[in-house]
């Protein structure tokens, strides 16, 4: 991307005053899920209390959680041993830790799938190379992510403060968050360690901030679902078709965020292409617009629309738009919901392929601090101009069991079958993971 470019950008972003809340580092829409006066999760949000009282002034045994060891007996039943009764998370350790708005961290992943959880889904320009993508090396112990990032955070509401952050990534998903918007090699797009591993720079970008309006200036992640290509802000190890096969993963440009409305959240701006890095491969403008509704409904709206990308490996331009809307509410204390829908709708992307429009489905039980469940459901439909359809479904069980601050153990099983105009196929699959943070 040329300087003289990406300043002309910045300055039309800078005009909108309005801001991008999918550009952020985790999805604004998430579970609303209660605050808490104490370790316990007493919540003040409304909701009725989760839990005794007394309890707040215990603390966890010294002996750690999971374990209770009262008369000079330790009783290890199958509930204490997974923490399913009392549970105690501790403080978090940090590798780094933070010093005057300036932080370092990140996460390891381990994970595990029994087959390649899905079956491609339909190619998009947002995913070319629809067959690959995240969950895609079955049958393999894998480091899914080794991420790590130093950021500096900006403190505008006294006046002009600048930071920025870099993120850096190598693993499994290495391949998929690197500039595969970018044909020829440019950026990250070549740093492969093989077939399946290898390195990306997803984030590397300036912050400019004052008053109520902030700017991020450079490559950065779009976040334009519910879904985060960051394994520590999904409740799932696997991915939706809409996260995996539509919608974006990172945008390069300038992207601006307006907060001085009550209860919403405004974004614009401008970026070359999707999934590109500093140079440009199209012409693309990405907005959203955030609704506080009540204190338990949240809902957002993202629109990413225009010259896509330049080529798909020949003289062909995608154009068109990918939306989607997510609502995030809060039925009970220990019980939230969350929709996506997506509609991706583009023309002369690929030869006989029409648009393609899909619902997510999350439902997240919380049993406490240490345990929670899930189902995601979801369908997606692809039509092709010679008028045959495809429908995608896939059904995924998973867990989430916390044993400590820093680690999270993600056990799922998933259920994908797909209806080819009545031909149907289907499969079933199992899944763990693990993320340590740092």
């Amino acid at each position: 991307m040329k300087l003289s470019k990406l300043a002309l950008i910045a300055a039309i972003a800078c005009g909108t005053y309005a801001g991008n809340v999918f550009a952020d580092q985790t999805n604004d829409i998430q579970l609303v899920a209660c605050e808490s006066d104490c370790d316990c999760g007493e919540p003040v949000c409304g909701c009725e209390p989760g839990c005794d009282e007394d309890a707040c002034d215990s603390g966890c045994d010294s002996v750690g959680c999971g374990l209770d060891i009262g008369n000079g007996r330790v009783r290890n039943r199958i509930g204490d041993m997974l923490s399913i009764g009392d549970c105690c998370l501790g403080e978090p350790w940090q590798l780094f830790g933070d010093y005057k708005r300036i932080s370092v961290g990140g996460w390891a992943q381990l994970g595990y799938q029994s087959r390649q959880q899905s079956f491609g889904g339909p190619p998009s320009p947002s995913q070319p190379n629809a067959t690959q993508g995240f969950n895609d090396y079955p049958d393999h112990l894998q480091l899914q992510q080794g991420w790590m990032f130093a950021e500096k955070a900006i403190d505008a509401s006294c006046g002009l403060d600048i930071g920025g952050r870099v993120d850096f990534l190598y693993g499994t998903d290495g391949q998929d968050l690197q500039a595969i918007g970018n044909w020829d090699e440019e950026f990250d797009n070549d740093w492969d360690n093989g077939s399946f591993y290898g390195s990306a720079l997803p984030q590397l970008y300036m912050e400019v901030g004052y008053g109520d309006v902030s700017v991020k200036i450079g490559r950065m992640l779009l976040n334009a679902g519910y879904e985060s290509a960051m394994s520590p802000n999904n409740f799932f190890y696997s991915h939706s078709y809409a996260f995996n096969n539509i919608q974006p993963y990172t945008g390069t440009g300038a992207i601006a965020t307006y907060s001085g409305l009550e209860n919403i959240s405004i974004s614009a701006g401008f970026i070359e292409g999707l999934n590109t890095g500093f140079d440009s491969n199209g012409d693309t403008l990405v907005a959203s617009v955030g609704l506080n509704l009540t204190d338990r409904l949240d809902v957002q709206y993202n629109v990413v629309g225009g010259r896509l990308l330049n080529n798909l490996g020949g003289p062909t331009v995608a154009k068109g738009a990918i939306h989607s809307i997510v609502a995030a509410y809060d039925v009970s204390c220990d019980l939230q919901y969350a929709m996506e829908a997506t509609i991706a709708d583009y023309d002369d992307a690929f030869e006989n392929f029409g648009p393609a429009a899909g619902i997510s489905n999350y439902f997240i039980k919380t049993l406490n601090d240490c345990n929670s469940v899930g189902l995601r459901y979801e369908w997606l439909g692809q039509e092709y101009d010679d008028g045959e359809k495809v429908d995608f479904h896939e059904l995924t069980l998973g867990w989430n069991h916390r044993r400590s601050a820093n680690l999270i153990i993600r056990p799922e099983v998933r259920w994908d079958w797909i209806n080819d105009d009545g031909n149907e196929d289907d499969h079933a699959s199992f899944a763990m993971d693990a993320i340590m943070t740092f």
